[in-house]
């Protein structure tokens, strides 16, 4: 119990304070969307930019983590397209959307504030390190799929360059490259820079966590309910779940085994809508996924961190 009070609670009251003061009207809906434009376009690739700037890269990407991480995800995609389309009868495109969701942790707004809360700031190496990976592989794997089923026959030429157009549209990819960029060159930051840049990392989780709440407001269960349940099944169970096999599997470090589960354990992120309205698929399904996954986490992540010790 103290678990649930000391490490997820706060989290999900800042959420709760975005959800109530868009239900109320105290702050604005187009204010709601222009502060996610803020977090997701500028304050977050800000964070991931000086975060994987200043790792250490021989130490924090441990391949067991990575492998036993993106192997689960890997695995619930399939499983959420297979399910989609042989339980629910969901031509492809819409069974691709919805695997997405399945794939794509809320690693950022859920996963770095409860795993800090839960095992301080020294805990987020395994974090960034999964993280620097987590939307080049996500969008990859998902635009990849998805264009494959909407364009069968196409040139893989006109494949790759469909996939790379998107990719590379992407605030948080281009921040990641950036990132290694700068550490792998050894360039230092300027001081000056890197005191902006520090500025605006502070904004980034709480307003996210607060936007949040204010979205999740717009988007009301409605139908699907059977999609939605196995969404929040495989999010919130199977892939931890997958983590934990995997990671006992290939005897991952304690550090990274809990961030590589707990961040598994994360509900979809918006990310999942947003990849279900760029294609016009499933948006239903996506919305209502997060909405009730996020909800649902706050008993799922109590589990996980109580297993976790």
């Amino acid at each position: 119990m103290q678990t649930l009070l000391d490490v997820i609670l706060p989290v999900f009251l800042v959420i709760g304070f975005g959800y109530v003061a868009v239900w109320r009207g105290l702050f604005p809906v187009s204010g709601i969307d222009g502060v996610m434009k803020f977090t997701q376009n500028f304050a977050i690739p800000c964070l991931l930019f000086q975060a994987i700037a200043r790792i250490d890269l021989s130490n924090s990407y441990d391949p067991r983590l990575l492998s036993s991480f993106y192997g689960g995800a890997a695995l619930c995609f399939a499983l959420g397209i297979l399910g989609a389309r042989v339980l629910f009868r969901r031509d492809w495109e819409d069974s691709v959307a919805i695997g997405f969701c399945c794939l794509f942790s809320n690693s950022i707004l859920l996963g770095l504030p409860i795993t800090e809360r839960a095992y301080g700031p020294d805990a987020l190496a395994g974090n960034y390190a999964i993280l620097s990976f987590h939307a080049p592989f996500c969008y990859g794997l998902g635009i990849t799929v998805m264009e494959f089923v909407r364009n069968r026959g196409q040139s893989g030429l006109s494949l790759l360059r469909n996939v790379s157009r998107a990719m590379f549209r992407n605030a948080l990819v281009i921040a990641i490259l950036g990132g290694f960029a700068v550490n792998l060159s050894g360039l230092p930051i300027p001081g000056v820079v890197d005191d902006a840049l520090s500025l605006i990392v502070r904004a980034a989780l709480p307003a996210a966590l607060f936007a949040l709440g204010g979205v999740l407001l717009q988007y009301k269960p409605e139908g699907d309910m059977k999609a939605i349940l196995m969404v929040c099944a495989i999010a919130l169970l199977v892939h931890p779940a997958l983590v934990w096999s995997f990671g006992t599997m290939f005897d991952l470090p304690e550090a990274g085994f809990r961030s590589g589960v707990l961040t598994a354990a994360m509900a979809p992120g918006f990310n999942a809508y947003i990849f279900a309205n760029m294609y016009g698929r499933a948006r239903r399904v996506a919305a209502s996924s997060v909405l009730i996954a996020t909800g649902s986490s706050i008993l799922t992540v109590w589990l996980w961190l109580t297993v976790l010790g």
